[in-house]
């Protein structure tokens, strides 16, 4: 039975007797070492590896070795899919399912949407991180291209945020959720990406309960391939003002925060005496990593009405401080379950955000280490916005993150699992145009 993959903006469909190969995306590189251990693929086979298998035995993956399931989303682009790849060539076991996000090129061409289309596709082919999406492979036909990514049974935490009490996250949780976006958008700004959609849909639960930031399609992209100011600094003594810091290695881009490269890895099956690793470059006692700002600037007029910064609503230009401007907003929607600055209509949200001051409700009640940060994030002048010379190591260092092991996120215990999803064994396979067109599926 043919395979029916549908945008929902346009009738086109996938069907598997008239389509290209996949082409495997960097991520599924033949050549990457097997070896290397990926903490965030804990459940199921590693669809990379099912991929591989196919294609060392097929020549190519083609669209009848995915089977649609369900319909999870859409957004301005393009349609997500949850998709089975249906036979994964033994040795993995289990089902290996896969996000597909499917954009009609009519539709990208017509809208000039293809250049975003397409630094998506390029953004995706560079992460590899914890807390961001795997490409798998992409696909495309005449009408259509596809991008296989993992897929994140515990939906977005907008939905979870419906869930809670009250509609909003206690600062244990937001605490979770905020430090790995803070490493996420660390790792975006390292490679020269300003993410610049960041809100509660776009950040999705995995299995473990830990996020996923997605959909990148909005995104700007550095033509260097990292942070060209990236670099070591001397971070401020307890006792010294936060602003005093002194250049110790500059335009780097072999260099890691240690959210990347931790020196102890949770993961190591002996805890015993370990020699210290080298330090890169000399002792690095008191130095933080830093790269902002990225090297670059936009005039674009992109995200989402709520969460968009100051500088953006006024047409000024824009560069990677907007990140922690909508950071500051997404922290204080868990907190307070709605974005500061809404206003009766787009025009009154857009005005406020501009001209408003930040206030903060009497109920729930809240620690002012997170007014304190919110207020930081939120300054409407991005030259001294908090983040925005020192990126995310200023943000580390404020005290509402007090206690954060940040280079062990992955050892923390999630706020939130999810229940064992599961796929219907009689699903048919296959998808049409108006397929949960009403909304998201909600997956538990």
């Amino acid at each position: 039975m043919p395979i029916v993959l549908a945008n929902n903006l346009h009738s086109s469909k996938f069907d598997s007797d008239n389509v290209s190969p996949f082409s495997t995306a960097s991520g599924c590189s033949s050549s990457a070492p097997s070896s290397i251990a990926r903490p965030q693929l804990v459940s199921g086979t590693d669809p990379c590896d099912a991929i591989r298998r196919l294609i060392g035995s097929n020549g190519s993956i083609a669209i009848s070795d995915l089977r649609a399931i369900q319909r999870l989303g859409s957004g301005d682009i393009g349609s997500v899919y949850l998709a089975e790849i249906k036979t994964c060539g033994g040795g993995g076991g289990g089902r290996v399912l896969v996000a597909a996000k499917v954009m009609d090129k009519g539709e990208l061409e017509g809208r000039n949407k293809s250049a975003r289309a397409k630094t998506e596709r390029e953004i995706l082919e560079m992460l590899d991180h914890p807390f961001l999406p795997k490409l798998y492979g992409c696909a495309e036909n005449d009408k259509l291209t596809c991008l296989l990514t993992e897929f994140c049974p515990g939906g977005d935490l907008h939905l979870l945020r419906q869930r809670q009490p009250g509609k909003r996250f206690d600062e244990h949780a937001v605490r979770f959720y905020a430090a790995e976006l803070v490493v996420a958008l660390e790792y975006l700004h390292v490679l020269g990406i300003i993410y610049r959609d960041l809100k509660p849909e776009n950040v999705l639960v995995r299995s473990d309960g830990h996020i996923m930031l997605t959909d990148f399609d909005l995104s700007l992209k550095s033509e260097y391939g990292c942070s060209p100011t990236a670099q070591f600094v001397r971070g401020p003594r307890p006792s010294s003002s936060p602003s005093t810091t002194s250049a110790h290695r500059t335009n780097s881009c072999n260099h890691f925060p240690n959210c990347i490269v931790p020196g102890v890895s949770c993961f190591h099956s002996k805890r015993g005496n370990r020699k210290k690793p080298a330090r890169l470059g000399g002792p690095t006692d008191g130095l933080e990593f830093v790269a902002e700002p990225v090297d670059l600037r936009s005039m674009s007029f992109v995200g989402t009405h709520e969460y968009l910064a100051p500088e953006i609503v006024a047409g000024e230009g824009h560069g990677s401080a907007v990140d922690w401007w909508t950071l500051g907003v997404f922290i204080y929607e868990l907190l307070y379950g709605g974005t500061p600055f809404k206003g009766l209509n787009e025009e009154r949200t857009l005005a406020n955000i501009v001209a408003r001051g930040l206030e903060f409700p009497k109920e729930p009640a809240v620690s002012s280490a997170a007014r304190e940060l919110i207020s930081g994030l939120l300054v409407k002048d991005p030259a001294k916005r908090l983040g925005s010379t020192t990126g995310a190591a200023a943000v580390k260092r404020h005290s509402f993150f007090g206690g954060v092991s940040w280079a062990l996120l992955r050892c923390e215990v999630p706020p939130h699992v999810p229940p064992a999803f599961s796929v219907d064994g009689g699903s048919s396979g296959e998808l049409t145009d108006d397929s949960s067109a009403e909304a998201p599926v909600e997956y538990y």
